[in-house]
């Protein structure tokens, strides 16, 4: 995955999953983030945590774990300043670190819905895809979730790292029904469809990303080449100049100077 899309799934995470599914009968929890503060040491803790995220959206690590150490300073049962230490830990690549801290936010808030979608996520991406399906299950099922997109998105994603795309299709479908405006659904969607040989499918999904949103390079790379598949060379090779006069540092174009399409 690259940076653009890393950077995409940051902002993913942090705007907004749980442990088993949970139903109204069984006490589903709202995310603890999303409660008004109890009393002023809870208010603290809340208030630097969102600095944090803040901090960590702006790529700006340190700060974000500083942010996260005053939070649990006031209030050390805060679940959210431990899920934004193992965000934070994740982004510097410091596994270990990243675990320890999701797991102590969800021994906190076992079923937090944005915390169990952020660390289904880390398991996602430290090679244990099927153990993270479960935890974006349960925060995408819990009906006090305002954001059940998201975790379907994920489980659609990391169906694909586990080579199901039939099934990662009904995750990414399912989550384009509960927000049309999913783009990163979309992206995978296109991916999958491009990948099974459904190169018009794959097109007309890129078609409405392109109709949202301004394209990354990932984006102009799966088009240009859907419409190289598709025979249409005078679009493969505008989207060819727009990837070399917008992204000429990027792996796609490098990719593109390589002629490896596929």
């Amino acid at each position: 995955m690259t940076k653009t899309i890393v950077a995409l799934f940051m902002t993913f995470l942090l705007a907004a999953c749980t442990t088993t599914g949970l139903s109204p009968s069984e006490g589903a929890q709202q995310a603890v983030s999303a409660r008004p503060a109890e009393n002023e040491v809870q208010k603290t803790a809340k208030i630097h945590t969102e600095l944090g995220s803040l901090y960590l959206l702006d790529d700006r690590s340190a700060i974000a774990l500083e942010e996260a150490r005053i939070a649990l300073a006031a209030d050390s049962n805060y679940a959210p300043a431990y899920n934004l230490l193992g965000l934070t830990h994740m982004v510097l690549g410091e596994t270990r670190l990243a675990e320890e801290n999701f797991e102590k936010a969800l021994r906190l808030a076992p079923g937090d819905p944005e915390i169990n979608n952020n660390f289904g996520w880390f398991l996602c991406q430290s090679g244990r895809e099927q153990r993270s399906i479960a935890h974006f299950m349960a925060a995408a099922k819990n009906p006090l979730y305002t954001a059940p997109t998201k975790p379907y998105t994920n489980a659609g994603i990391c169906s694909v790292r586990l080579k199901n795309d039939k099934v990662a299709e009904e995750y990414l479908l399912t989550a384009l029904r509960l927000s049309p405006t999913n783009t990163q659904a979309l992206y995978w969607l296109a991916d999958i469809a491009y990948r099974k040989g459904s190169y018009s499918q794959a097109r007309e999904w890129a078609a409405d990303i392109e109709k949202m949103v301004e394209p990354t390079a990932d984006v102009i790379w799966l088009v240009l080449r859907i419409e190289r598949k598709l025979g249409n060379r005078e679009a493969e090779a505008r989207y060819a100049v727009q990837l070399r006069r917008r992204f000429p540092a990027s792996p796609e174009q490098s990719l593109l100077m390589q002629g490896q399409y596929d």
